[in-house]
C-alpha cells in the first residue's frame, strides 16, 4: 500500500538515492549535495509516496498557490513505475493548489508520451537559457 505525504523534511540520501534509482539522476546534480540539499530545501510544495519506510517516489514544485505551480522534478524508483505512482504525485500536486492554477512541467525526453497520455497540453512555446548562458 503506497501512502503519500506533503513536506520536504527529508533525509537528503533518501533522494539521492530515488533520483538515481528513477534515472531523473541522470539529468539532475545528484553528485553535489550541497546544491540537491538546496533544491529540495527551496521547493515549496513537496509531494512523497512511501511504501512502508522506503521513499518510491517525489514530486518537487515551485508555485504560488494561486496562478501557477511549475512541478520541475517527478520521479519515481524504476521498480514502481508503471503503477500510477507518477500520476497520483502529479494529481496531488494540483490538488495542493487553488483550482485556478496552471500546472506546467519540462519533460524528460524518455516520458514525452507518458504526459499527454495522463492529460497535459503540449505547449511548443517554452523558452529557456540554459546554465552558463546569458542574455
Amino acid at each position: 500500500m503506497i501512502r503519500y505525504q506533503q513536506g520536504n523534511n527529508l533525509n537528503l540520501d533518501a533522494i539521492i538515492e530515488l533520483y538515481r534509482a528513477s534515472t531523473l539522476g541522470e539529468r539532475r546534480p545528484v553528485e553535489d549535495r550541497e546544491r540537491m540539499a538546496a533544491m529540495l530545501q527551496h521547493a515549496n510544495l513537496v509531494i512523497t509516496a512511501w511504501d512502508g519506510e522506503k521513499l518510491v517516489g517525489i514530486a518537487r514544485a515551485l508555485t504560488d498557490f494561486v496562478y501557477t505551480t511549475y512541478l520541475s522534478d517527478l520521479a519515481v524508483h524504476q521498480a514502481y513505475q508503471k503503477q500510477g505512482i507518477g500520476k497520483e504525485l502529479i494529481r496531488r500536486t494540483k490538488a495542493a493548489t487553488d483550482p485556478r492554477a496552471s500546472l506546467t512541467l519540462l519533460a524528460a525526453p524518455a516520458a514525452q508520451e507518458y504526459y499527454p497520455h495522463i492529460g497535459f497540453t503540449h505547449m511548443p512555446q517554452c523558452w529557456r537559457i540554459n546554465a552558463g548562458e546569458n542574455i
